[in-house]
């Protein structure tokens, strides 16, 4: 008896045990199911996309679809504008030290430097997902197209006095130009934002230093300014440029947002000021600040030149084609420009014109629709009143050409530079060094030991200009500063 209660113990037992490992088993397989599971949920929702942020736009009732884009508010300027600025530069008056309001700037259209051509491409990425995003155009379009009748924006900073030369005194030696409230002979107006004060300052002490040339020629210098977007980049922006005005008398500051597309307000309302304050200047050189000027070669170019005829003069683009790809900077939908070509224009790195030609665009750019790149807006008031531009090959807005003759040349070589008007792309310290490299009484160029500031001549002067027009899509060029 005692056995077979020993023999079905031991069963028991054993029967315990085998069910507690079976168990064990069953737990482990459970679990192994429930992380493949998991694994397999994780690879699902990588695939689709689903962690990826959602972009959405809102744009309500209220709020216009360009400010929503570009963050700008939708309030009007100059009815409720906090922004107080000298009205004249030589008041001693600056704007108090307090809290500013948001600026509010009515529209946004900016620019680009002209530009539809083929080397010129700057494409921005998507963001990377599972499903792409939809290519947006740079701003919106729609909301340009119904602002853009809104150009009229108030003066800021002026300088009203700066076309009255006579009898003033010039610096350095203190020399007197002889008449009455003479104008300046040329004129150098320079595309700037409020945050490069450094790159109008190596304007100011180089190539756009103001004062007198050679048979008393008087120049003039003024910044072409719109209020910054972002305020944060620069703390008390308004401060300094009010300073830097009763400093320098030289900035014209407008009540737009100095944005891409706005330059071409900047443009017509720089002419409307110089057919105000400024109407009986002889010529007019153009620019940006990022430029290097031979102001001696552009005054050479003028000697002869009637300043009551039509002149325009630079690096002229013709057959170029508007831009359709969205990625583009310089996107131009067909219902904004629906032409195949834009009219010939110059680059906006730099042109002259005369003062009679700024006086006709001032009056035949209240005529033609804005446009947002301002270069190609300007070939269009051009082409209203039947100016046709002058290409000469002094004026490289688009870099430098690889000389086929001396592949050894170098591009920075002041020997290079001299026999040229304008060259775009540099940085203030080239500037600099340019300047005074070409300014250096020993500098030899092809075993030459005159100045650097001997007449500079044009073939012709400005008769043919040197060179074919071609298609600037076809032409490759290249910069290595």
């Amino acid at each position: 008896m005692s056995r077979r209660l020993q023999m079905m113990l031991r069963r028991m037992v054993m029967m315990r045990r085998i069910l507690h490992m079976k168990g064990d088993v069953m737990c482990t397989v459970l679990l192994l199911v429930l992380f493949c599971l998991l694994l397999y949920a994780r690879h699902i929702v990588l695939s689709s996309g689903w962690d990826k942020p959602v972009w959405k736009l809102h744009i309500h009732g209220s709020t216009n679809p360009s400010r929503t884009l570009l963050g700008a508010s939708g309030a009007k300027v100059g009815q409720d504008s906090q922004r107080e600025f000298p009205s004249s530069p030589s008041g001693p008056q600056l704007p108090p030290c307090k809290p500013q309001s948001r600026l509010k700037s009515p529209q946004s259209k900016s620019k680009s430097k002209g530009k539809s051509k083929s080397r010129r491409r700057n494409a921005v990425p998507t963001k990377a997902a599972g499903n792409p995003l939809p290519t947006m155009p740079p701003f919106d379009f729609a909301g340009y197209m119904r602002e853009k009748d809104n150009r009229n924006f108030k003066l800021l900073i002026d300088q009203p006095e700066k076309c009255h030369i006579g009898g003033a005194e010039e610096e350095g030696g203190g020399r007197k130009e002889s008449g009455s409230n003479a104008a300046p002979y040329m004129l150098i107006a320079v595309k700037s934002i409020a945050a490069d004060f450094d790159k109008r300052q190596v304007v100011r002490r180089t190539w756009g230093k103001e004062g007198h040339f050679e048979n008393g020629v008087s120049i003039r210098t003024v910044f072409l300014l719109g209020v910054p977007k972002n305020h944060t980049a620069l703390p008390l922006w308004d401060r300094l440029l009010a300073y830097e005005s009763h400093t320098f008398k030289d900035i014209l500051l407008w009540d737009f947002e100095d944005t891409f597309f706005n330059l071409t307000l900047k443009e017509t309302h720089f002419l409307n000021w110089v057919n105000s304050s400024c109407p009986h200047v002889k010529f007019i050189f153009k620019g940006d600040a990022d430029v290097y000027v031979n102001v001696e070669n552009i005054l050479e170019m003028l000697r002869g030149q009637e300043p009551d005829g039509d002149l325009f003069v630079g690096d002229i683009i013709i057959n170029a084609k508007p831009i359709r790809r969205r990625t583009s900077k310089y996107y131009v939908p067909e219902f904004l420009y629906g032409g195949g070509l834009y009219p010939n224009y110059a680059g906006g790195g730099g042109f002259v014109m005369s003062g009679h030609t700024a006086r006709r665009l001032s009056s035949a750019c209240q005529q033609v629709e804005l446009f947002p790149i301002d270069d190609v807006f300007l070939g269009m008031c051009l082409q209203l009143i039947g100016i046709k531009p002058s290409r000469h090959q002094g004026f490289r807005t688009f870099g430098i050409p690889r000389p086929s003759a001396a592949p050894h040349l170098q591009t920075f070589d002041p020997c290079f530079y001299r026999e040229l008007m304008v060259v775009h792309s540099l940085r203030v310290p080239q500037i600099w060094l340019m300047w005074n490299l070409l300014h250096d009484p020993k500098l030899s160029c092809h075993n030459r030991t005159s100045k650097s500031s001997w007449p500079f001549k044009w073939r012709g002067k400005l008769g043919p200009m040197v060179g074919e027009e071609t298609d600037y899509d076809e032409k490759r060029v290249f910069v290595t500063h």
